[in-house]
């Protein structure tokens, strides 16, 4: 990884006064084996309280805020973040508490050896929550077009956690505003002929009036995103 063992976190936000500070509380406590931690969030246009609760807390948890003036989507945050991103590797972390960073040792420890593109945190490996079961379903089904269209065996493309050598997502040209940016990550990886790793991690799903934003329009969405990827040059 070179000299530099940074882990950089990108944490797209919208909305989550009720979750926010626990989440980067749980962050900064997480283990990350040596990495040095920057924490980088990416306030997508919140109109709650996110805001405030961000500027009061931005020292004590030494983070680095981005906003952007309207809602715009997940995809175009997580791009805001990456221009920020100093470290050698990076991770996407969700703002709600669906995903646990106490997991992010069991990703780190697989990223090693120049042919590995990403290590995915997969939440349909020893799977004891799955959540809702139309959006499980939809999950399954853009895993499996993803799995046919490149010839690869993934379990979830969806996943939040992602987890990268920075060098590479940086070096990859996205262009996604929305929840599609999961799939135009994995076949631009895969189109590279680099390795995505997979390793189990725990899942909370929350419900759709705790503030869960993915839609059905988003599944179709990235049924497009993925044949477009496949086949563009």
């Amino acid at each position: 990884m070179g000299i530099n063992k940074k882990l950089s976190i990108i944490i797209p936000v919208l909305n989550e006064e009720s979750t926010i500070e626990e989440i980067i509380k749980q962050v900064k406590n997480a283990p990350v084996f040596d990495y040095e931690k920057e924490i980088i969030i990416v306030d997508d246009g919140s109109s709650d309280n996110t805001k405030n609760i961000l500027k009061n807390i931005k020292e004590k948890y030494n983070l680095i805020i981005l906003r952007h003036n309207k809602n715009i989507g997940k995809g175009k945050a997580i791009r805001t973040g990456l221009k920020a991103v100093t470290g050698s590797a990076v991770i996407i972390q969700d703002a709600d508490l669906e995903y646990n960073p106490q997991d992010w040792t069991l990703l780190l420890k697989e990223l090693n050896g120049s042919e590995i593109g990403a290590v995915y945190g997969s939440r349909n490996i020893n799977s004891k929550k799955r959540g809702y079961f139309h959006y499980v379903l939809g999950v399954k089904f853009l895993t499996f077009l993803n799995n046919f269209l490149f010839r690869t065996k993934l379990t979830d493309i969806y996943t939040c956690y992602k987890l990268f050598p920075a060098h590479l997502i940086k070096s990859i040209k996205l262009d996604s505003n929305g929840f599609e940016i999961e799939a135009e990550i994995t076949a631009k990886i895969l189109k590279k002929g680099l390795l995505i790793k997979e390793v189990p991690i725990s899942y909370n799903p929350r419900k759709f009036k705790q503030g869960k934003k993915i839609r059905f329009k988003d599944g179709l969405i990235g049924i497009w995103t993925i044949i477009k990827y496949r086949f563009k040059e």
